[in-house]
């Protein structure tokens, strides 16, 4: 069952996760990227996730859109992101540094900033990343 799963969501509600759970159910996205910082302070104590982990992608209504099954984890430090990672975000970017900008716009947000309560949040090529690729298994 669905509801017997963990909600994962992209971004925050509104226009970019509405974009990201489009390109999820188009097959266009099938990686995605966090930062280790992230998952510490939100998930303190808990493991990283691993291969076979499966999760609810909810909409900007939190409304069930898909469920995904991690096929690969990696934490690299984001000056090691790769392209053929950063394009199967599904999102357009066609080079890193392209892919790059387009995160650090999100990560040096004033709501992703808020949300850690980090008001001078930064990250720099040193910073570890979790990448993550994944596959649907079932739409919403």
């Amino acid at each position: 069952m669905m509801s017997d799963l963990p909600k994962v969501e992209f971004a925050f509600p509104g226009p970019l996760r509405d974009q990201i759970v489009a390109a999820i159910l188009s097959g266009a996205k099938t990686s995605t990227t966090g930062l280790l910082h992230e998952h510490e302070h939100e998930r303190e104590g808990e493991p990283l996730p691993v291969v076979g982990d499966r999760s609810v992608v909810v909409d900007s209504d939190d409304r069930p859109a898909a469920v995904i099954e991690l096929t690969e984890v990696r934490v690299v430090r984001l000056g090691d992101v790769d392209l053929a990672h950063a394009r199967d975000e599904g999102e357009g970017f066609e080079t890193v540094a392209g892919w790059r900008a387009g995160h650090e716009e999100f990560w040096h947000g004033p709501e992703y900033r808020a949300y850690l309560d980090e008001p001078d949040f930064t990250v720099d090529d040193d910073t570890l990343a979790v990448l993550q690729r994944f596959r649907v298994v079932r739409d919403g």
